[in-house]
C-alpha cells in the first residue's frame, strides 16, 4: 500500500467535460473560431490552458492569454460546476485516508477552482494538500505542481528509489504519468478519464486502472 498518494482532478476525481469543452467552445468564438462538435475539445481536458490553444488552434501566445480570458468569464460563473463526480470516488478516499493513506491533489487548473469543486462535491475534507497553477500562469506544468504537492507533503527530501515505492500519483494523462516519472513516483494512470489508446504507456505508467475498483486494488493491495 502506498503511504502517498496524489490525484490528478480532471479525468480523475470526476468528469469536467461539459464544462471545459462550452467554455473553450466559448473563447474560440471570440476569435471568429466555430467549433460545434464539443468532442473535439476535449483534448483540452488535462494539460495547460495556453499550449492547447496554440497546439490545436494556432493562436499565438499572447491570443492564447486572451483567450484564457475569455474562457474564464464563461467557466468562472458556469462551467466550474457543469461537472460530475466519478461514481465510487468519495468511497475510494474514504477507505484511503481511513487505512492512513496521505492523500493530495496535484492539478494543473487553478487552486481557487480546485477548492471549490472539491467542495461542490465535499470531498476537499480527504486531502491533506491541495495544489493547482496560479491564475497568472506559474507553476502551470504538472511537474511544477507536483514538485509543489510533495514539498507540502515534506517528502521532497526522500531518496528517489524509496519515493517510488511509498508514493503514487494517479492521473488520466500523459502530463500526469510525466509528472511521476519527473520526481521518481509510481505513476498509476487511469483509463476512464481522457486518454487516448496507448497514451499512458506511451508516458511510462506502472499501473493503469480500468476502473475505480482497479484503481482501489492497485492503491491499496500492491
Amino acid at each position: 500500500m502506498f503511504q502517498y498518494c496524489l490525484f490528478d482532478l480532471d479525468g480523475t476525481l470526476t468528469d469536467p467535460r461539459e464544462g471545459i469543452t462550452k467554455s473553450v467552445q466559448h473563447a474560440l468564438r471570440y476569435f471568429g473560431i466555430e467549433e460545434p462538435d464539443l468532442k473535439k475539445l476535449e483534448p483540452f481536458i488535462g494539460p495547460p490552458l495556453k499550449d492547447s490553444f496554440m497546439e490545436y488552434y494556432g493562436l499565438s501566445e499572447e491570443q492564447a492569454k486572451k483567450a484564457i480570458e475569455v474562457y474564464r468569464e464563461r467557466f468562472a460563473p458556469i462551467g466550474v460546476l457543469e461537472n460530475q463526480i466519478f461514481p465510487g470516488i468519495p468511497q475510494l478516499l474514504k477507505k484511503l485516508q481511513k487505512s492512513g493513506t496521505h492523500l493530495a491533489v496535484a492539478s494543473s487548473k487553478p487552486a481557487v477552482f480546485v477548492h471549490q469543486i472539491l467542495r461542490h462535491f465535499d470531498i476537499e475534507k480527504y486531502f491533506e494538500v491541495i495544489v493547482g497553477s496560479e491564475l497568472d500562469g506559474t507553476r502551470g506544468s504538472k511537474e511544477e505542481v507536483v514538485e509543489e504537492a510533495l514539498r507540502q507533503l515534506d517528502i521532497m527530501t526522500v531518496e528517489v528509489n524509496d519515493r517510488k515505492a511509498c508514493c503514487a500519483m494517479i492521473g488520466d494523462r500523459k502530463f500526469d504519468m510525466q509528472g511521476a516519472v519527473a520526481h521518481g513516483l509510481t505513476g498509476v494512470g487511469v483509463r476512464f478519464g481522457f486518454a487516448v489508446e496507448g497514451e499512458l504507456e506511451a508516458a511510462g505508467a506502472d499501473y493503469i486502472a480500468e476502473t475505480i475498483e482497479d484503481l482501489g486494488r492497485i492503491l491499496i493491495e500492491v
